[in-house]
């Protein structure tokens, strides 16, 4: 994710971090957008302004890109009550790319593996190939590392985020957890939605930053923490470049 970036096309950017990140599909219109791949058309919605309570239940795929996804080693912005960039998934968006049932991801998945750790995750846009040159550029035997491939979290299981009606990335093969007894999860502290207090990370910034340059966004840098959570939305990563999201 560090090649130097086009020119702006006169889109508005959100737009064309879709198109960047995904050149596999066809992005047209800038008023109206339609997004095609595999002969399967989606009307793309802007960005709703919506509170992001609102934006997390029923996001348009512009409201995706509501909350810029921070590029920096700070946490400082999550404690900002549902400041949670990449949380905010379209349905019909990931359904377009990765595959609209359990079937259709299945056919698609590969084994990634990572020390004695074994992810499955798609193959689609480039998923597994980013996953395994991220997981390459970490040293496994570093002391701070290696206990996070011991024991995963998991990485393909088509099913529901709990406490929703919504599919999880994981539905996908897009996310991957590491050890979740180190990374943490916001719902086992015992913390209220929208009040979800501090995050004591565990998980050194040295993965964090090799997941981040193939394209995944990591969920210890939302206010509702998932800090073993690393999912593939590169677009996020593109427009918060296009953005100077680094800076923000």
């Amino acid at each position: 994710m560090n090649e130097s970036l086009p020119a702006a096309s006169g889109q508005p950017i959100w737009i064309q971090a879709v198109g960047l990140a995904f050149p596999q599909v066809q992005v047209v219109g800038s008023r109206e957008v339609r997004i095609s791949h595999d002969d399967e058309t989606i009307v793309a919605e802007p960005p709703t302004g919506r509170v992001f309570p609102e934006v997390i239940a029923a996001p348009t795929v512009g409201d995706q890109f509501a909350i810029v996804y921070p590029l920096s080693r700070t946490l400082d912005l999550r404690a900002t009550p549902y400041h949670d960039p990449g949380r905010a998934r379209h349905d019909g968006f990931l359904k377009l790319l990765y595959g609209a049932t359990s079937g259709l991801v299945e056919q698609n998945l590969e084994t990634v593996a990572a020390g004695p750790a074994r992810f499955r995750v798609t193959r689609r846009h480039g998923v597994a190939c980013q996953l395994g040159a991220a997981l390459a550029d970490i040293d496994m035997s570093d002391d701070r590392i290696a206990p996070l491939f011991v024991e995963i979290g998991g990485s393909y299981n088509w099913r529901r985020i709990a406490g929703t009606d919504r599919l999880s990335a994981h539905s996908y093969g897009i996310a991957v957890d590491v050890n979740a007894s180190i990374g943490g999860y916001w719902r086992w502290s015992g913390a209220t939605e929208g009040n979800v207090g501090a995050y004591r990370n565990r998980v050194p910034w040295e993965l964090v930053e090799a997941m981040e340059r193939r394209g995944f966004i990591w969920g210890g840098k939302w206010h509702h923490f998932d800090g073993m959570h690393f999912e593939y939305r590169p677009d996020l990563i593109l427009y918060s470049r296009l953005t100077e999201g680094a800076e923000q």
